[in-house]
């Protein structure tokens, strides 16, 4: 089971060099000069004094908070590189590249800072959290079923009793476990995922009509009214602009 390809492929993310002030990914070498952790700051910028050299700064651009992923990270998260010989090596090419400025290397710095962060997040999932949010959820080998079937299929009319089924749980233990672990409601978080794909989908120029219908709302006009409810403004007037 794939928990993060659909995120990462529904949410644009780029990875550019960029001074400290502006960097929010930083790569620390140890006493060797190598790689030896990096540091993402979803919500800042570093602002404390260095204790090891670093290896390269860049910012990260993953569509800020309307990712819920991004949202559900801590202010700070930590990937020790010491038993992950191939991200060291990632680091290694995007400090070079960033110290060559050959070209073609801001694209070369992209696709290495994609596969990092992918790597990061799997590290942040597999070592889990005590936070309340997605990540949590994806870190729970029963829940992270339910939420992976709602990313791929969120025009599915799933219920509760299908998504307890994809989770091996019983329809109350899966509703208790999923508020608690998350945060909201398995159809609380349904509704919010589907319209933040109805947002990308109308900024894209999609019609209100196919929107609605692609996710699963029984009529244009609950789908307006779920959409200004959740993004302050009628699809048809995003759509417009």
């Amino acid at each position: 089971m794939d928990r993060l390809t659909t995120l990462v492929e529904k949410f644009h993310l780029s990875v550019s060099h960029a001074p400290l002030e502006r960097a929010n990914l930083i790569a620390f070498g140890g006493a060797d000069g190598a790689p030896s952790e990096v540091v993402f700051l979803p919500r800042g910028r570093w602002e404390a004094a260095m204790d090891a050299p670093a290896l390269f700064t860049a910012e990260v651009d993953w569509m800020g908070l309307s990712n819920p992923l991004l949202a559900s990270l801590p202010d700070e998260v930590r990937y020790n590189l010491r038993d992950e010989g191939d991200s060291r090596a990632l680091v290694r090419l995007m400090a070079e590249e960033t110290a060559g400025n050959r070209c073609g290397a801001q694209s070369v710095v992209n696709r290495l800072g994609e596969a990092l962060m992918v790597r990061l997040l799997r590290d942040q999932i597999s070592q889990g959290t005590a936070e309340v949010g997605l990540l949590a959820g994806l870190a729970d080998p029963r829940l992270s079923r339910a939420i992976v079937a709602m990313h791929d299929q969120p025009g599915h009319l799933w219920s509760n009793g299908d998504l307890a089924a994809q989770a091996g749980l019983s329809l109350s233990r899966f509703s208790e476990l999923f508020a608690a672990t998350v945060g909201e409601t398995p159809m609380g978080y349904l509704r919010r995922w589907r319209l933040i794909l109805a947002h990308q989908d109308i900024l894209r120029g999609d019609r209100v009509e196919a929107v609605a219908h692609r996710y699963a709302y029984a009529s244009p006009e609950s789908f307006t009214r779920a959409f200004r409810k959740a993004h302050g403004a009628a699809p048809s007037s995003l759509r417009a602009a």
